[in-house]
């Protein structure tokens, strides 16, 4: 399947300023090959769609990896990596009798690379399922009597603003063995110190390996630092060392060559060497890998649970500009030195088992007879998006003061009495209209989207405070627009914005990034603000709000 791209191409290329045809080319031109910047929606270069993209792993607005075949990360806002790293892997060793019986790649594909390696899992012997914040992956194995079930657990609750921000995943490894005597288990976890993007060989990265007691526990596992300029960030791959299970790793392994050391190292006894050095820094054009392996025994008959959990720390973020350094929200719990990774891992080994609150949210309607499967299925699938669209939850500093916070013009936000508060408790939520579509917030999308948010309510009102400091401001830079090719001022006062702003450059501070049209000529704008506010007020009753809510509501 590929996406649309010669249609849609047609009906936009003619966009002029004015009568000219080229206006949209000319633009787009110098925006990206000029200013060296995205556009906010990019009709020249449309991303194929793939059916190979799972759900997204973690929690709300920290970035996302779709878990699966990892070939899609979103860990810096708005940028979306679609390549495949194929050296991020699970592989399956199982060892009886004092030898390895069987040792594979749980991945169909066939490499270039690691041809170390033994791929090619046969596809007709897996089956994914989905089902929005968890999904599972079932494996069987062909003549050994064992089913591996793979459990993707994403602490996404609804009411929760801890548990649902955090930058982490589980992969909850049930084995079952049907044999009549006992086997050896290892599951690895194969990852590059990488994103998939060409920062990956920029240089001075590293893994080190980590310990962390905790609540009479050990976690352990490896850290992988990728030490990027901008927006640097840290994995981590850990489990539980404990009693009937054996915690091995390779601190670094080339993922260019072909890993035939790290695959003789795992066939040998289903065990990693377990260096306790630290890697030394990657230089310019090289790349770098880790593994964590989990080991037990599973008796005859029997069944035993492996947890690997992954965690990526990106707590400090600069937009586009490069203008203000902002906090991820998730740092209002833990560190925000990019050195929270061991203690998110051992948090979400301890707290995965919450889930069965989302079983608590999910079934009554899974077990609502009158519903059909198909709508079941798509009314939490479609919830994936408030994580994976580009979304980024902030938090504000305790001293931070309005006209810190407000676009052009940074005026009337004295009558909206809640405004600070608000964002001090819950933060700054933004998402984009689309993968493809670089705008914030865009708020004539979000009045039919917003319905997500009942789930994090408080979310949606620090939201639209947001919408509403931006209503009362104004921005008079003048701005032409490619429809119609008049100039006009970017945002009038009493006037609802599209949207907030586009990540590559600074959002709430210029907003209105969509110069299709003129929206100040939108009729449905300011309607859809007020019956928004009624909505809210139905579903929260908070009076303060909608005090607020209503001065602005009666200036529109």
């Amino acid at each position: 399947m590929s996406s649309p791209t010669t249609p849609l191409l047609k009906g936009w290329v003619p966009l002029g300023c004015g009568s000219s045809s080229s206006g949209y080319f000319r633009w787009w031109y110098k925006k990206t090959r000029v200013e060296k910047k995205s556009a906010f929606t990019d009709l020249l270069c449309a991303v194929p769609l793939q059916q190979i993209y799972g759900c997204p792993l973690g929690g709300i607005v920290r970035g996302t990896i779709t878990c699966g075949k990892f070939c899609h990360w979103q860990l810096n806002p708005k940028k979306y990596h679609y390549g495949m790293i194929i050296t991020d892997q699970f592989t399956l060793c199982l060892h009886c009798k004092g030898q390895t019986v069987y040792q594979q790649v749980l991945s169909v594909e066939r490499p270039s690379t690691l041809q170390g390696w033994n791929w090619g899992y046969f596809s007709h012997y897996a089956f994914y399922h989905g089902l929005y914040p968890r999904a599972w992956m079932v494996y069987e194995l062909l003549g050994q009597n064992v089913v591996l079930t793979c459990h993707q657990v994403f602490l996404v609750i609804p009411y929760d603003y801890k548990d649902s921000s955090l930058p982490v995943g589980m992969f909850i490894w049930e084995v079952e063995n049907n044999n009549e005597e006992p086997v050896d288990i290892s599951i690895v976890f194969s990852l590059q110190n990488a994103m998939g993007a060409k920062e990956d060989k920029s240089g001075e990265h590293w893994n080190d390996p980590f310990a962390l007691q905790e609540g009479g526990k050990r976690v352990a596992g490896v850290l992988l630092h990728h030490c990027t300029p901008m927006n640097p960030f840290t994995l981590a791959v850990a489990s539980w060392e404990k009693a009937g299970m054996v915690l091995t790793h390779l601190i670094a392994f080339s993922p260019t060559g072909s890993g035939q050391d790290v695959w003789r190292d795992l066939l040998q006894d289903g065990k990693l060497e377990s260096p306790t050095n630290r890697s030394r820094v990657t230089a310019k054009g090289e790349v770098t890998a880790t593994a964590v392996c989990a080991s037990c025994t599973v008796p005859t008959r029997g069944h035993r649970m492996l947890e690997l959990a992954l965690v990526w720390d990106m707590p400090c973020i600069h937009f586009g500009s490069k203008e203000k350094l902002h906090l991820r929200w998730y740092a209002h719990f833990f560190s925000s030195n990019r050195d929270a990774a061991p203690a998110l891992s051992c948090y979400a080994l301890t707290r995965y088992k919450e889930e069965r609150k989302i079983n608590m949210w999910q079934k009554p309607v899974l077990e609502n007879s009158q519903l059909p499967f198909w709508y079941k299925s798509a009314l939490f699938n479609v919830l994936y998006f408030v994580m994976d669209g580009g979304t980024i939850w902030l938090e504000l500093s305790p001293d931070c003061l309005p006209q810190d916070l407000q676009g052009p013009g940074r005026g009337g936000w004295g009558s909206l009495s809640h405004f600070l508060p608000v964002l001090w408790e819950y933060g700054r939520f933004a998402y984009l209209e689309g993968q493809e579509y670089h705008m914030y917030n865009t708020y004539n999308v979000h009045f039919y989207a917003s319905f997500a948010l009942v789930l994090w309510p408080k979310l949606q009102i620090s939201l639209q405070y947001d919408i509403t400091v931006m209503v009362i401001n104004e921005d008079m830079e003048p701005q032409q627009y490619l429809m119609s090719g008049q100039t006009a001022q970017v945002k009038l006062k009493n006037v609802v914005s599209h949207d907030i702003g586009d990540p590559d450059d600074e959002p709430w501070r210029r907003v209105n990034v969509y110069l299709i049209h003129d929206m100040a000529n939108w009729k449905d704008m300011n309607l859809k603000f007020v019956l928004q506010v009624h909505c809210d007020y139905y579903l929260t009753h908070n009076a303060i709000y909608l005090q607020d809510m209503w001065l602005v509501c009666q200036r529109i």
